[in-house]
């Protein structure tokens, strides 16, 4: 049976990398989030990153990457919010902030119950 945590970031991993993808791919006058190549680049490898973890089947290291990945979310949307680093490079819309703030709440929840239920077992 797999966790709540495996299932995410199951999931979650290739969509990673194909938002990186298609910011390379897609015209930045079609696109409602940013195209800025560190963007792409930042998704791809934490795509790869989570995919690496997925087939490696290694329950805590998936769930501090969810909880890390959600707080690193949440950041993005404060460093857009208060022009922090690294605002210049990724260039992020206010659509990338409303799926940060929403993706940060969801993957830090979950990595976290993933965490607390290892330590509790």
């Amino acid at each position: 049976r797999k966790s709540a945590n495996y299932i995410t970031l199951a999931i979650f991993a290739p969509i990673l990398i194909i938002a990186g993808v298609a910011g390379f791919l897609v015209p930045a006058s079609l696109s409602l989030t940013s195209g800025a190549p560190a963007y792409n680049v930042f998704h791809l490898l934490f795509g790869l990153l989570g995919l690496l973890l997925v087939w490696a089947k290694k329950e805590r290291q998936i769930s501090l990457f969810n909880a890390g990945f959600g707080l690193i979310d949440l950041y993005q949307a404060l460093a857009s919010y208060a022009n922090l680093p690294p605002q210049q490079y990724f260039l992020w819309t206010r659509v990338d902030d409303i799926l940060h703030v929403v993706i940060g709440l969801i993957l830090f929840s979950i990595g976290c119950y993933g965490l607390l239920r290892q330590r509790v077992m």
